[in-house]
């Protein structure tokens, strides 16, 4: 089951599984940033409003506003 990035809290992990319909002007973005579907990250940090969150991908820190983290497809992994 896929979920949106923002549903997800500080500890949990995830992997990346595409981009929705929606996200196709941060698509390159997001790939050139290592968000390459089958990949798995961590959370590491959310802001107080929850824009943005940290995410721990690749071995470094990446921050991502809604928008972007919106365009993304999730997998919600078991530690």
């Amino acid at each position: 089951m896929t979920e949106s990035l923002r549903e997800m809290a500080v500890g949990d992990n995830g992997r990346v599984v595409g981009f929705g319909d929606g996200g196709r002007s941060y698509r390159k973005k997001l790939l050139s940033m290592g968000l390459t579907p089958g990949v798995e990250f961590s959370v590491t940090r959310l802001a107080p409003m929850g824009d943005p969150v940290e995410i721990k991908v690749r071995g470094f820190s990446l921050s991502l506003r809604k928008d972007e983290a919106d365009a993304l497809l999730i997998e919600r992994q078991e530690p």
